[in-house]
């Protein structure tokens, strides 16, 4: 008697934690194995979009170095060793940040980081102020450093800020937690974030590298870059460059456009979120 269960029968299909499961027992050849599975299971509505996007933005973290997502030198606001309270803190009212690098002569020269927070005692203190009294450690990390291992560390030794520094030994710009965890879960915003000043960050201004969000209006990059692009059936530059694939690119992909080489550093399975542009 031939029943459903027989060796000649259809085999039933496999849900998609079955293959999961499948998956996971047979060993994954490589991450993109996994990330396979979770996007058809968030295509299905089986897993929220919002979580996949998280899971694949911390995948990416995996592979991301520190020299994509840090503060340039150029943006870095940092505070003079020699400066009076005076001088320094209109600064930092106005930036509403909560750390800073102190620097001596040039900003090659970091002496710790002065934290907001640790200034609100300065408002009762009299005699003479000594900016070295209120420093915490500066932690320096290189470039080339992966995200994931810094996230680690910063969970480790609870610290918010590292110091980059480049393959000379020169400072190359600054990196929080916050500009890692962005990579995973998104952009982080509060009140205090002017989101204008964050779209196009130089990398290398002798090479004339940049890096640029994908949400740029083309008119703002069209103004900073001399460029022409159109903005009649796109408002963003990363719409632009996502006609120009004609697919969903993936890290690492690149593609040239008006004399330029746009490398697509950070993005997932429904949009792209960070660019690197440069000359080509």
């Amino acid at each position: 008697m031939n029943d459903g269960n027989s060796m000649g029968g259809e085999q039933p299909p496999q849900t998609w934690f079955e293959k999961l499961s499948r998956l996971f027992i047979q060993d994954p050849r490589n991450r993109n194995d996994i990330l396979m599975l979770l996007r058809d299971a968030g295509s299905k509505g089986m897993l929220d979009q919002e979580a996949l996007s998280i899971i694949e933005g911390a995948v990416q973290v995996a592979d991301m170095q520190v020299r994509e997502v840090m503060i340039p030198r150029s943006q870095m606001v940092c505070v003079e060793e020699g400066q009076e309270p005076k001088e320094f803190l209109p600064k930092i009212i106005e930036s509403a940040h909560s750390r800073f690098p102190v620097i001596g002569d040039t900003k090659d020269e970091v002496i710790g980081i002065l934290l907001a927070k640790d200034l609100i005692p300065m408002i009762l203190q009299t005699g003479k102020f000594n900016i070295k009294d209120h420093l915490r450690p500066a932690t320096f990390i290189p470039e080339s450093k992966r995200l994931n291992v810094l996230l680690r560390e910063f969970r480790t030794n609870r610290n918010h800020m590292a110091i980059v520094i480049d393959e000379f030994g020169g400072v190359a710009g600054l990196v929080t937690i916050e500009d890692v965890l962005e990579q995973i879960v998104g952009d982080i915003e509060d009140e205090h974030d002017i989101e204008e000043d964050n779209y196009i960050k130089p990398v290398n201004e002798i090479e004339k590298t940049f890096i640029v969000k994908a949400l740029t209006p083309i008119e703002d990059f069209n103004e900073h870059f001399k460029t022409h692009f159109r903005d009649d059936e796109f408002d963003t530059i990363g719409g632009i460059i996502m006609q120009e694939f004609g697919h969903m690119p993936k890290r690492n992909e690149s593609v040239e456009m008006s004399g330029f080489r746009f490398d697509v550093l950070n993005s997932d399975g429904r949009r792209i979120r960070l660019l690197r542009v440069s000359p080509c």
